[in-house]
């Protein structure tokens, strides 16, 4: 049988919905076989080589989090790259923007890492680099077929372990000296936060509260998932004990913020961006920034307000970083507490960073975090909403429902899903790139609105998906 009959056969080992707009991403143990996961990693390599011809055994970077399939699919992983002629910088288990820092520090033609970022703990996948960016959309499709074909390079590469954390923590101790100590609360969620962090902290003038930097793959804690409110409840807890000026949270792979003031109250991405927003536009007026359709309308229009120009995009953080390239903006974040400092930074989405950047912020002014947010109206709004759905079909549920708002005379943005004005408000539907759900978010000028606008898209839901059906 021809060598590209035989991976024609076992390219279905990897489930096909697992290749999303941004990531390869699915169920660890029924979509990501070993042998599959071996074969994306020639695909990978083979990939990054055509890229750049140029490259006898290009570089690639390999980490990965501390999930308990982590190590399989980086040994797996590693060894399809080397199959591929790379020469691999095993870096171990880190968080994402190590990963990150380390692919742009050492000049390597791209990266892999490993993780399941705020997924269920059954998950894992993949954020591929080539150079500077994360490779998303057509990008993804071309590592499928390549797979499909079993058009792979061949060579001999290398693997070598390397120190990858000693200069990234480094590089962020460095770039801060905060001129009046604070009293932060940071809840690792036994992801990959707490051991680097627990090093940068040492180096600067804070006063940290450390919960549950301890990695563990289980997470036995909480799920590090900052964006549900019910997994901020230590972090919400040991703020009010210990008279903290605020807390910050990370999801499992350290690449997303979640926030609570000194009460306790939950400071969502969007109002964390905001803050950012504010300080950069007092350095650079005129700014351009970078968020998403579950933000709020706040945001947009008080960035505008104050001389920054606002650009809503498509959620997803390839397609956030390459808008920002696009537009060259000073920052970008979404709801889900990712934040891209270009401003300062490298503008890849760093929670550590951005972490300190915040702590930075609340020394410098000589106030809590909640005073960050004075004169900016307090309207009525919910948390993400995920409801689960089907991926074959969740994206026909959406156009579905795109259709019915039009026939009904709605405004409607279809920048990614539907966005709908009210008259007091709007409200989202759109589908996950990253789980079988949908998210639906909410906001109003008062209590009634935004349950009258969620009933209106609740009912539009449900009959979008039996007309699917």
């Amino acid at each position: 049988m021809p060598i590209g009959e035989k991976v024609r056969q076992r390219i279905y080992m990897l489930n096909p919905t697992v290749f999303r707009e941004y990531d390869i991403r699915g169920v660890a143990d029924r979509d990501l076989p070993t042998d599959g996961v071996e074969l994306l990693g020639r695909a990978i390599g083979t990939f990054v080589r055509r890229k750049a011809p140029d490259a006898a055994a290009p570089r690639m970077i390999a980490g990965a989090d501390c999930r308990l399939s982590s190590p399989r699919l980086k040994a797996a992983m590693i060894e399809g790259l080397r199959q591929a002629g790379c020469a691999v910088s095993d870096i171990g288990t880190v968080p994402t923007p190590v990963t990150y820092h380390s692919v742009l520090q050492s000049g390597a033609a791209g990266g892999v890492m490993i993780t399941g970022s705020h997924n269920p703990a059954d998950y894992n996948g993949f954020k591929i680099m080539l150079g500077e960016s994360t490779i998303h959309g057509e990008d993804i499709q071309e590592l499928r077929h390549i797979m499909e074909a079993g058009n792979f390079t061949a060579g001999e590469g290398s693997v070598a372990a390397v120190d990858a954390v000693t200069p990234y923590v480094e590089d962020i101790a460095g770039r801060f000296d905060f001129p009046r100590r604070v009293k932060v609360v940071f809840d690792g969620g036994n992801g990959t936060a707490g051991p680097v962090l627990k090093r940068i902290l040492s180096a600067l003038n804070v006063d940290p509260v450390e919960l549950f930097f301890e990695m563990d793959g289980h997470f036995p804690n909480h799920h590090p998932d900052p964006t549900v409110p019910k997994y901020l409840a230590h972090l919400q807890a040991a703020v009010r004990e210990t008279g903290a000026e605020l807390g910050v949270a990370f999801d499992g792979d350290s690449d997303r913020i979640g926030a609570v003031d000194e009460h306790g109250n939950v400071v969502y991405g969007d109002m964390l961006m905001l803050i950012f927003a504010r300080e950069i536009l007092t350095r650079h007026p005129g700014a351009t920034f970078i968020s998403e359709v579950k933000s709020s309308q706040v945001l947009y229009d008080k960035i505008a307000e104050l001389g920054g120009r606002p650009v809503m995009w498509k959620t997803g953080h390839s397609l956030i970083k390459a808008k920002m390239k696009e537009e060259h903006a000073a920052l970008a974040g979404e709801m889900s507490g990712h934040m891209f400092f270009a401003d300062g930074y490298y503008g890849y989405d760093d929670a550590l960073y951005a972490a300190l950047r915040l702590v930075d912020i609340v020394s410098r002014s000589g106030r809590p975090l909640s005073a960050q947010l004075d004169g900016i109206p307090t309207l009525h709004a919910t948390p993400e909403i995920r409801v689960d759905s089907d991926d074959a079909t969740k994206f026909a549920i959406v156009a579905e429902a795109a259709r019915m708002l039009a026939q009904r005379d709605y405004e409607v943005n279809e920048t990614d899903g539907v966005r709908v004005r009210f008259q007091n408000g709007w409200g989202l539907l759109r589908a996950s790139n990253t789980q079988p759900v949908l998210v639906m978010r909410f906001e109003a000028g008062t209590a009634e609105d935004l349950a009258e606008y969620q009933a209106i898209m609740d009912d539009l839901l449900a009959e979008a998906t039996v007309r699917v059906g």
